[in-house]
């Protein structure tokens, strides 16, 4: 039994569906025709659950699930969180999606994850969803020239949506054109967050970037970090890298400041507070932090790994030899930044029309699919053997 695609109603089952850049794909003028209903995400009744995504590991990515929810939703579009399963388990899951014609859609993130310092396990998935999707999306066209070499298949090239709410990127924008104007010869702050430390971010950023900051004038070095990895008392504490933090404080060549997880609003405001944010990062290939650094119109400097300087054409960008920062790159690429005569990044307004055109494009992808399975029987074994 499988329900009955309607004209009015597109019933996505969003894998995650409470996450910012899902939630920023909709519409702010109403609802598209047909509307998009993307289904809450189910709260995971054991395991590993995530503080900082209650919906992790994401229930829908289950074969049970699927075939026990097979009424409640027309398609599957998978966003983040599949590294909570092995290939086998993401097989099965395809594999019920394809008994009961449920189609797939699939947003390539990551080609690499930045959480983890071995990317085999993440390329096995990719594997599998890759191959298996019936769409692919993908954010910068570099990541789409790379699935097409290395798994020849095509991909719907659609950019980050806005991370900031509208009224909050407008109004930091509009405080920085009033400094701009009021003091040109202000301070300027450049920042580098080096979060709880993840697999892809590296601390060696840190004395070359002080060593450049040193040379301009009226420019001062901020370094962020979460709390834990500062705190003995934690089992995420990191000795040596304390000490090479405190101590650069003591020496003046940075401010040091460590803080719990961001909020959302403490995030627009550390944004707000930077004239240039230097992403840490060793490798990756998206970043939703540069997109909301880019929102309150902070320059932002970018490695030249993965397909980060692919997401606005304002960044600048620096190499890393192995684990040394290339450092003529990086001085170029603070000094382009710091001395950037416009505001980079959209405004509310532009940023509002790029929604619309993402909403727009999603359910022209979603309606297609659909419209091709009108066609097919949808029956479990005949949905089984028509792909």
């Amino acid at each position: 039994m499988t329900s009955q695609i309607t004209s009015n109603i597109i019933r996505v089952a969003s894998v995650p569906s409470d996450q910012i850049y899902i939630r920023h794909l909709e519409s702010c003028h109403g609802q598209p025709r047909p509307q998009i209903l993307r289904l809450p995400d189910p709260v995971p009744a054991r395991g590993p659950r995530s503080g900082q995504s209650p919906w992790w590991p994401p229930v829908m990515l289950s074969a049970p699930w699927v075939r026990d929810h097979r009424d409640s939703f027309d398609l599957m579009h998978v966003h983040f969180g599949f590294d909570a399963l092995d290939p086998q388990q993401l097989r099965e899951t395809m594999a019920e999606l394809r008994r009961w014609g449920k189609p797939l859609v699939y947003t390539v993130h990551d080609l690499i994850n930045p959480h983890q310092p071995d990317s085999a396990a993440h390329l096995a998935l990719l594997d599998v969803l890759i191959t298996g999707a019936d769409e692919l999306i993908t954010l910068t066209d570099g990541a789409a020239a790379a699935i097409a070499a290395q798994w020849g298949r095509q991909t719907h090239v659609l950019p980050h949506p806005h991370v900031l709410d509208f009224a909050v990127m407008e109004r930091i924008r509009q405080s920085r054109e009033k400094q701009r104007a009021q003091d040109p010869q202000r301070l300027r702050r450049v920042g580098v967050h080096l979060k709880g430390l993840r697999a892809n971010i590296s601390p060696a950023i840190l004395e070359p970037l002080a060593r450049i900051v040193a040379e301009i004038p009226n420019v001062v070095l901020q370094v962020n970090i979460h709390r834990q990895v500062l705190d003995p008392d934690s089992s995420e504490y990191r000795e040596e890298l304390a000490r090479l933090l405190t101590g650069g404080q003591l020496e003046g060549k940075w401010e040091l400041v460590s803080h719990e997880y961001f909020s959302h609003e403490e995030l627009c405001e550390y944004f707000a507070s930077l004239d240039v944010n230097v992403l840490p990062y060793q490798f990756g290939t998206h970043s939703g932090w540069l997109e909301a650094a880019l929102d309150a119109g902070t320059a932002v400097v970018v490695p030249l790994c993965g397909q980060y300087a692919g997401q606005h054409p304002s960044l600048a960008a620096y190499r890393w030899n192995a684990d040394q920062v290339e450092e003529e790159s990086l001085r170029a690429a603070v000094r382009r930044q710091v001395g950037l005569a416009f505001i980079p990044g959209m405004g509310a307004a532009e940023r509002q029309e790029q929604r619309e055109a993402l909403a727009e494009a999603h359910q022209r992808i979603y309606s297609t699919l659909l419209g091709r399975r009108k066609t097919l029987p949808q029956t479990g074994s005949s949905a089984a053997g028509a792909r």
